[in-house]
């Protein structure tokens, strides 16, 4: 066997980090309650379609969060990755890759039934079925996602629905998503979504389950009503400590806030995941409602792959 051969027979055995994680993320993702929330709404308007075209067109909608792409986008990559035909279970040669108009209408059906906030719950109660989202305690944070700021569109206007905030001297504009976090395992169990001037302690209390024994947040979240009705309802707060106008923290303080820190980080790790490693940097859409959809999906997804392992070994 010549060495191109060779190269070519050990290039087609290895299997591609990409595909590594596709095929994690298939065997992990409840394909089955997805599609019985779909199926309903799926035969109103594309009759005639069968089951499998429906998964193949959830595959893409997935794909588009996993690699950051538009629609136009992941038809193209369809036709251009492999490890895509591959997850897809396309045969370029025999079947027909959806066109972009497809993958919208696809999108605008999810978004109509708000099928993404089903995704989002079923995710959850699938991994507290399994043990793995404890109800312990719960950290909260929020992340700004960045909107197109400029005035150089037909409108002349920038989308009503963000705003301007600033943070460590910057200003920004966009939107803001705000998570509660399980305090144990890392995993997203709350969502709110918000303009970016929201203040984040705002939306503090759309994010407690109710059966915490513990609080945990930065220093945005330090407030005396709240720390006193934590106490009344016999929850720890784990909240940091925030110095005053001529009042710098204690060493005591700065030790408690060190620690707290430490349990505090585990709300990173999510936002982490959506933003450095699958690129979700910036708002696809106009407006909060569809933004809001594709942050519960990709939430969804983040915790499902945060969790794989140990769901593949219960699996």
């Amino acid at each position: 066997m010549s060495t191109q051969n060779s190269f070519l027979a050990i290039a087609h055995k290895k299997k591609l980090r990409c595909e590594k994680f596709l095929d994690d993320m298939s065997s992990v993702i409840p394909w089955d309650s997805f599609l019985a929330q779909i199926e309903p709404h799926y035969e109103e308007k594309e009759r005639g379609r069968s089951k499998m075209d429906m998964k193949m067109m959830l595959q893409i909608y997935f794909l588009q969060q996993w690699f950051n792409l538009s629609d136009p986008g992941v038809e193209d990559m369809i036709y251009d990755r492999a490890s895509f035909q591959k997850f897809l279970g396309i045969d370029l040669l025999a079947d027909r890759v959806p066109d972009e108009t497809t993958i919208l209408n696809f999108r605008h059906l999810l978004e109509e039934h708000q099928l993404q906030v089903r995704f989002f719950d079923i995710v959850n109660e699938l991994l507290e079925e399994r043990g793995l989202i404890k109800k312990d305690g719960t950290i909260v944070d929020a992340t700004i996602i960045n909107a197109p700021s400029s005035t150089k569109n037909q409108k002349k206007e920038r989308d009503p629905e963000m705003s301007s905030t600033k943070k460590g001297g910057n200003y920004y504009f966009g939107m803001k998503g705000h998570i509660g976090v399980d305090a144990q395992g890392g995993l997203v169990h709350s969502l709110e979504t918000s303009t970016a001037s929201v203040h984040d302690k705002d939306k503090m209390g759309d994010l407690l389950h109710g059966e915490e024994n513990a609080l945990f947040g930065d220093k945005g979240y330090i407030g005396r009503e709240e720390k006193i009705a934590a106490r009344v309802a016999e929850v720890y707060w784990g909240v940091l400590d925030k110095a005053a106008r001529n009042r710098p923290l204690s060493s005591s303080q700065k030790k408690r806030n060190n620690k707290m820190s430490k349990i505090r980080s585990k709300v990173e790790h999510p936002f982490q995941v959506i933003k450095c490693q699958w690129k979700y940097t910036k708002v696809r859409y106009k407006g909060l409602f569809k933004n809001s959809m594709q942050l519960h999906t990709l939430f969804a997804l983040c915790n499902l792959f945060k969790a794989r392992k140990k769901l593949m070994a219960l699996s």
